[in-house]
């Protein structure tokens, strides 16, 4: 596994959420309210939207699209009988750093 340092731990507090760029991928840290910090995918699987307009209330990330809403544990979908799930990433904390495991990173390319 190859970890990158996504943003310090101050930047994320329980209950709070946000959207980072590693290289060309996006990631969504979630940490609910009474859990655990979680990285996902930012972008919606149902409709592959960029999740940067999302709410989360603590619980449930809602996607500004379509409003489905996802666990912010889980990834699952609880709004819609459906398999569709957020698509995790590992995490680990290192020091005062929150690293993601996105698998190979590509950065963007430089505007010509």
């Amino acid at each position: 596994m190859a970890f990158t340092a996504v943003c310090p731990t101050s930047a994320i507090s329980e209950g709070g959420m946000g959207l980072y760029q590693v290289g060309k991928k996006s990631v969504l840290l979630l940490w609910p309210a009474g859990g655990q910090l979680t990285a996902w995918r930012g972008r919606c699987p149902h409709a592959d939207v960029p999740l940067s307009e999302a709410t989360f209330d603590g619980k449930t990330i809602t996607c500004p699209h379509h409003q489905w809403g996802f666990d912010g544990a889980s990834g699952k979908c609880v709004t819609h009988l459906v398999r569709n799930a957020l698509h995790s990433y590992p995490l680990q904390i290192e020091g005062n750093e929150i690293q993601v495991d996105v698998g190979p990173v590509k950065l963007p390319r430089a505007p010509a």
